[in-house]
């Protein structure tokens, strides 16, 4: 079975699908004149715009459940694989597909939000959705829907659970078993509970996991701070092949930088936007901005801290592809949550092992959740116009059974299912937002002209001249020139620089 995996895995993520997330971001950043940058005080200051209502949750509830989705074991497991098998270089790819990769996420939370739908009185969407309604091609939405249920449901859950039950482990000894059991209990209490209680739970536990997590990072830093720019150059030498050691692995470091670093961000991959449909804002930009904020908090900050803490304490090996080690710092130690605990524990010993499983069970956890809600939804899409109470629940069994499953299992083998799901699902959204593109920079494009003439933010998609948008055409305001087609300047789709 692990054979059949890891060869599926490397069909999948080849050479085309790297040169297509590293592609799409280049192209999006510049067609969007770097929002990342020209925008970043207003992804901040629209956390806290958009209030929750009954169909909807509030827009910082939709930031922490994406991030909750996008920060998980990818952070710390993630950062730790990377670096083990591309060298300190892929941290900086990490960084590059981090910074390249807020324009696709802003991409593809507004269309969510553009073409979001009301389902058992709340709001779901995501690529399923604008695929159908934006491209026109149902065929298309259902079979993302369809690799997203598997995915999300079936083969993600388990690299998550594996990561808590192993770090419990190494820190207090806790049987694998005994772990599986009370994550899926738990697991359980909170996904029955629907979107609201998942959304309430993220929004409580995100901010301070992650908050904590980097203040570890920092402390570690601050004691060897000395040592920060020797570890900097490390990074960026290798990254480029120019270090002694790790040039000849430059290839890999770009390889499993994109890799982790997609798995980690979700930028692109399609999850990110199902959490932003379910906020309730004025304009779809509003949502757009603030899912490539979490992009930044999840990789330039929480990702870079556990790079940081690995780097600096030495606590890694780095794989030369062909069986052996080009660098052996800690033999027989294998890549995952325990190069970090080890970090934190060469700092502060006999604290880095719980604080490290503790975080990780945080991360983890609401990671798991945001599966969940992106699994329902897809579920909720594909039965449209029928019962989906027997299929939420079915998944929602599927995804407990999976997380106890994960528990019990490899490492290796749950990694390999884990990115069979998000390659398949990057590739499916990145072509589908690449052809959609031209709405989603109309979008900023009407965003940015609202900002600069002041006033209430509203979203006329009649006056864009984009249709099949439900959830808007009866919000937009009653204006004497409605009626009117919409001036060309937004209508035209702008030009591929």
């Amino acid at each position: 079975m692990a054979k059949c995996v890891d060869s599926i895995n490397g069909w999948i993520w080849g050479l085309p699908l790297v040169l297509l997330c590293l592609g799409t971001g280049i192209l999006f950043s510049v067609w969007t004149r770097f929002l990342q940058v020209r925008h970043l005080k207003e992804m901040v200051s629209q956390l806290w715009n958009g209030q929750g209502s009954e169909s909807g949750i509030s827009s910082f509830q939709g930031f922490a459940m994406a991030l909750g989705g996008r920060v998980g074991t990818g952070n710390i497991a993630g950062v730790a694989t990377a670096i083990a098998m591309g060298g300190p270089g892929a941290l900086f790819w990490m960084w590059a597909i981090a910074f390249l990769g807020a324009a696709p996420a802003f991409i593809e939370s507004a269309l969510a939000q553009v073409w979001k739908e009301k389902v058992n009185g709340e709001y779901r969407g995501g690529p399923s959705y604008y695929i159908e309604r934006g491209l026109g091609l149902r065929w298309y939405g259902m079979l993302f829907a369809v690799v997203t249920v598997l995915s999300c449901g079936l083969l993600l859950p388990g690299i998550q659970a594996n990561s808590i039950a192993a770090a419990g482990f190494n820190a207090l000894k806790v049987p694998v078993w005994a772990t599986g059991l009370a994550t899926t209990a738990l697991l359980g209490l909170v996904i029955f509970g629907g979107v609201k209680r998942m959304g309430r739970v993220a929004e409580l536990a995100v901010p301070f996991m992650a908050l904590g997590y980097m203040i570890m990072a920092v402390v570690i830093v601050a004691i060897d701070y000395k040592r920060v720019p020797e570890v900097l150059r490390l990074v960026f030498a290798s990254a480029f092949g120019l270090h002694a050691t790790f040039g000849g692995i430059a290839g890999s470091a770009i390889a499993w930088g994109v890799k982790r670093g997609i798995f980690s961000n979700e930028a692109g991959q399609g999850t990110g936007p199902q959490a932003a449909a379910a906020a309730e804002v004025a304009h779809p930009a509003q949502q757009g901005l603030v899912q490539g904020f979490s992009v930044y908090v999840d990789t330039l900050g929480v990702c870079t801290a556990t790079g940081l803490m690995i780097l600096l304490t030495g606590q890694y090996n780095v794989a030369d592809g062909k069986g052996g080690f080009l660098a052996a710092h800690i033999p027989g130690i294998e890549h995952g949550p325990l190069y970090t605990q080890r970090a934190v524990d060469t700092v502060l010993p006999g604290f880095g092992p719980a604080f490290v499983a503790v975080a990780l069970f945080f991360f983890a956890f609401t990671t798991l959740m945001a599966y969940a809600y992106y699994a329902e939804s897809n579920v909720a899409y594909l039965l449209r116009g029928r019962s989906t109470r027997w299929g939420i629940t079915a998944i929602r069994a599927g995804l407990l059974a999976m997380t106890l499953f994960g528990s019990v299992r490899t490492a290796s083998l749950m990694w390999a299912m884990g990115d069979i799901g998000v390659g398949l699902m990057a590739w499916l959204n990145l072509v589908a937002i690449l052809l959609l593109a031209g709405t989603g920079v109309k979008v900023l494009k009407d965003y940015e002209a609202q900002t600069r003439a002041g006033g209430v933010l509203h979203f006329d998609p009649v006056r864009l001249g984009i249709r099949r948008t439900a959830c808007w055409e009866s919000r937009a305001p009653s204006r004497p020139d409605a009626t009117e087609p919409p001036g060309p300047d937004l209508l035209a789709a702008p030009e591929v620089p």
